[in-house]
């Protein structure tokens, strides 16, 4: 008997398998992105477990609509009539595993490479830069050294991009070469 579980997605409760495909409520996830569903038991092999420490992976395989449902009203003697209807909207996910450690699969989903070199770049930022508004920015920009400065553009070229903020780094850099 292979394992399955029982997991929560929108509010709904669904018994899956491995490598199983099925339709849930529109998810708001890009086609082809991973998620790790709430799981609520673990079953299959020997006892069920009601307090489960493994993850079920989940893809996204696509989004579709769901089948049309016609609704019809009529009042006799009036000649009164309506239809409408509608389409749900529905993603079709894939079951990739069950039973991984939550810690293992949260350690692939972001390798350790990755979390470190940002905290190099916030790290060389100026104090409490992420709530400095563009004029306060554009101040103190004079008084910052030029790891700092290069830090704080590099920030705000991969972020938002604020026009005002890039405009006063980038002069203040000037300034110091």
């Amino acid at each position: 008997m292979s394992s399955y579980a029982i997991i929560s997605l929108g509010g709904k409760q669904y018994r899956v398998r491995e490598g199983e495909r099925l339709l849930v409520d529109r998810l708001r996830e890009d086609e082809g992105a991973t998620l790790q569903p709430r799981v609520l038991l673990v079953g299959g092999n020997g006892a069920p477990d009601l307090a489960p420490s493994t993850a079920v992976t989940a893809r996204v395989v696509g989004h579709e609509l769901g089948k049309k449902i016609r609704i019809g009203k009529y009042r006799k003697r009036t000649g009164y009539k309506k239809h409408t209807g509608h389409r749900s909207r529905l993603t079709r996910i894939e079951i990739e595993s069950i039973g991984a450690k939550r810690a293992k699969a949260a350690a692939a989903a972001k390798p350790k490479a990755e979390e470190a070199a940002p905290k190099k770049e916030e790290a060389a930022l100026p104090e409490g830069y992420a709530a400095m508004t563009i004029a306060q920015l554009s101040e103190a920009a004079g008084s910052w050294s030029r790891e700092q400065l290069e830090a704080a553009l590099e920030h705000e070229r991969s972020g938002k991009a604020r026009k005002g903020a890039l405009a006063a780094l980038e002069t203040a850099l000037e300034e110091k070469s």
